[in-house]
């Protein structure tokens, strides 16, 4: 029998294997979501993500320290702040935790590109992202909340906002803050397609962010549904985002697919604790191949359309990478 093609022919060994491979993780794609917490000499692992901590913010420089070494060009910073009140104060707070690990992380590391996660949900004592009225979240007065939450990052010093409060309008609320006080050079990266999801469960003990009433399922989007994805990345495009978030990654590459085929913005695949839980205890109980999975997991997500990628892997893969280039 004679076969004109064989694709077995460009699979034969390692060489080849790498020179026609399509897609390919760089260190440049990641971005390391980090911690920060008030207090010293601080660094509390978060028992549900082995290897993630939340850092007070003389450790947090240390730690800042390993990701520039590694090459790792961005962080995206969450706080939790010293108390919660209704309102969510510390989220914009001049002298706030997130704030002061900016102006640290500029000032230690000015090439390092600063990412700041604006939401009210670390900063409430209901737990909610936004304002609460008989136990509603109310959308409209929210709004002006996290402008301000986007400006007190920007005088810090950040390189980018990431609204992921999921409130109708904000992108365009902050956009217009943004621009109105001098910051209309700093991108916003929205979290347009966000769901409600189970894959949260450890980011919400890293942060202290459980609702304490309810759930989030009135404003982050119901998980069957692709079409309002497209929505909502519409909406925020036309009201002034730059990059896109698709939130989680791994049960969402379709949307990942149909976002970056529909739009051709940039598009961010947030690769989120849950499905870093997941790996982890697999690895831990030795039932998988740690290293293999996550270059899998993540390669996925840049095959069905991810510029970027947000993982909490980040540290592994740059080391990863940088041992293949050596080897």
């Amino acid at each position: 029998m004679e076969l004109k093609r064989r694709p077995r022919r460009l699979r034969a060994n390692e060489a080849i294997r790498k020179m026609v491979r399509e897609n390919h993780i760089r260190v440049e794609d990641l971005i390391y979501p980090m911690f920060v917490m008030p207090g010293e000499k601080k660094k509390i692992e978060i028992s549900s993500m082995p290897g993630v901590y939340n850092f007070s913010l003389d450790e947090f420089v240390l730690a800042l320290g390993d990701v520039v070494k590694l090459g790792i060009p961005a962080v995206l910073l969450f706080g939790i702040p010293e108390s919660k009140d209704s309102v969510g104060t510390g989220a914009y707070h001049e002298h706030g935790i997130v704030q002061e690990a900016v102006r640290i992380a500029k000032k230690n590391f000015p090439k390092l590109y600063v990412i700041t996660d604006v939401c009210l949900c670390e900063y409430t004592d209901h737990g909610h992202c936004g304002l609460i009225e008989n136990e509603q979240v109310l959308n409209d007065p929210t709004l002006n909340l996290l402008v301000q939450t986007a400006l007190s990052h920007a005088r810090a010093g950040a390189d980018m906002v990431a609204p992921s409060d999921m409130m109708d309008g904000r992108v365009a609320a902050i956009r217009a803050g943004l621009d109105n006080e001098g910051f209309s050079h700093i991108p916003i990266m929205a979290y347009s397609a966000k769901v409600a999801s189970g894959f949260y469960g450890p980011f919400r003990e890293a942060a202290g962010s459980t609702p304490q009433f309810g759930d989030r399922r009135t404003y982050q989007m119901d998980p069957s549904n692709g079409d309002e994805a497209m929505l909502e990345t519409a909406l925020d495009i036309e009201e002034g985002a730059d990059l896109i978030i698709v939130k989680p990654a791994m049960a969402y590459g379709d949307i990942i697919y149909r976002t970056k085929a529909r739009f051709g913005v940039p598009v961010v695949a947030y690769n989120v604790s849950g499905e870093y839980a997941m790996v982890k205890a697999a690895a831990a109980n030795g039932w998988i191949d740690e290293k293999r999975i996550v270059l899998e997991a993540l390669v996925s997500m840049k095959r069905a359309g991810a510029d970027l990628l947000i993982t909490y892997h980040a540290l592994d893969v740059a080391n990863w990478i940088r041992e293949e280039g050596q080897a």
